[in-house]
């Protein structure tokens, strides 16, 4: 028993630091990587709050503007000119739109179309510069 407490007695101290500062930087490494997933997780959250946040101020303006029409063009009398031009008007808008969508697709789909048409020459040489 006085040969271990020998031994222990005889450790080096600044192994025993070794050991310590060692162990300190693994416990800081393991919070590091930590913070670094929980950063993400928090941006991955402030991204989806702020995708949701615009998807409900563009829906809840295109809902007022449409909803408060519709409420002003059901207050006027049928055969007022003003319920006709917001009837009419609407339909106009609509439609214009529709076929703008169609139109901005048949493009794309044009321009895809045409990109697999197009044959890429890998022997072609460039022209020679004029020295002059």
């Amino acid at each position: 028993m006085a040969k271990q407490q020998e031994k222990t007695a005889q450790r080096d101290p600044l192994a025993a630091i070794g050991e310590k500062i060692e162990t300190a930087s693994q416990s800081l490494n393991h919070a590091a990587a930590n913070a670094s997933e929980s950063a993400r997780a928090a941006a991955r959250k402030v991204k989806a709050t702020a995708n949701s946040g615009a998807y409900n101020v563009a829906y809840g303006a295109a809902f007022g503007v449409v909803f408060g029409a519709v409420f002003v063009v059901e207050l006027l009398p049928e055969d007022n000119v003003f319920r006709r031009g917001f009837e009419e008007g609407a339909e106009a808008g609509f439609d214009a739109a529709i076929a703008r969508s169609a139109a901005r697709k048949s493009r794309r789909r044009a321009l895809i179309e045409a990109e697999e048409d197009i044959e890429v020459d890998d022997a072609v040489e460039p022209a020679p510069v004029a020295n002059g």
